[in-house]
């Protein structure tokens, strides 16, 4: 093989420009919903929890998992061993739980949530209030635990556009 091929034929380590990601990871068009499973140790609990509390609709289930719509997105909650998790995740002044998983809500539907979970007397790890007040990226927060110890962070803005800015 000649010089010229060789070259072409490395791989390079160069990073791609962020447009290419973005439609590497979100082709224009695609639609997509986010599926997320972990382990519960018991379902009439999580039922509770996810259905009840938190307003959940239950999708399918067997003896040994159930799903939800967890604001438009799948959870499948399998009877298990919950995973670890400490609170290494330094975001400002605070360190959260991690790993985590949670939602981005418009500000209006994060208030709600936060009083209906204030009005069951829900423990939170870092109860509902803002972050980054002022600055780009400025949003409300809260941290608690389901009843197995799983983090769940719920987000707040003014506009879901802003998500992401710096």
């Amino acid at each position: 093989m000649n010089a010229r091929r060789a070259r072409r034929a490395r791989p390079t380590r160069q990073q791609p420009h962020a447009a290419t990601v973005a439609r590497a990871c979100y082709p224009e068009g695609m639609k997509s919903l986010f599926h997320l499973a972990f382990h519960v140790t018991d379902l009439e609990q999580t039922r509770r929890f996810y259905g009840d509390l938190m307003g959940c609709k239950e999708g399918r289930s067997t003896a040994t998992w159930v799903d939800f719509d967890f604001f438009g997105h799948q959870l499948s909650m399998h009877l298990g061993e919950p995973f670890k998790t400490s609170n290494t995740g330094r975001v400002g002044e605070h360190l959260v739980p991690m790993p985590h998983f949670g939602m981005v809500l418009q500000l209006s539907d994060w208030q709600a949530l936060a009083q209906r979970l204030q009005a069951a007397k829900l423990d939170f790890v870092l109860a509902p209030q803002i972050r980054f007040a002022g600055e780009p990226g400025e949003q409300w927060t809260m941290f608690f635990l389901d009843p197995f110890g799983n983090p769940i962070e719920v987000k707040g803005l003014a506009s879901l556009d802003t998500l992401y800015a710096t």
